[in-house]
């Protein structure tokens, strides 16, 4: 089993950057993909980023392609989520999520594993 803690979030203006952070606990860390997902108020979670668990695969929503980018520090215990040019669109509660193998990514579902959440906000 792994806990996951979410940091990083807050308001910033369109264009601005942030750096999401995502904590985990336990020694086998390097053996859970990771997903990022996100909710705006009144719209489901949907998928941004994943990582494998040894961070040679990525996988990006179309809309953030260019603009966010996924990592890990496996002797960390930790996942990133760093986003630039940040849009107005992009304010959502920003959750990671965590499985054991590396296959249907972008389905919520999937994911046993999840964090509390971090609020980002994106201000016009």
């Amino acid at each position: 089993q792994v806990q996951l803690v979410e940091t990083g979030g807050g308001l910033v203006q369109a264009g601005g950057s942030l750096r999401l952070s995502c904590a985990a606990s336990g020694r086998t860390f390097s053996s859970y993909a990771m997903g990022w997902f996100r909710q705006a108020p009144g719209k489901e979670r949907e998928f941004v980023a994943a990582i494998s668990g040894s961070g040679g695969s990525t996988d990006y929503l179309d809309s953030v392609k260019g603009r966010f980018t996924i990592s890990r520090d496996n002797a960390k215990n930790t996942v990133y989520l760093q986003m630039n040019s940040l849009k107005p669109e992009d304010t959502a509660v920003y959750y990671c999520a965590a499985k054991m193998a590396y296959v249907s990514m972008r389905y919520r579902g999937s994911y046993p594993y999840w964090g509390q959440g971090t609020q980002v906000t994106v201000s016009s």
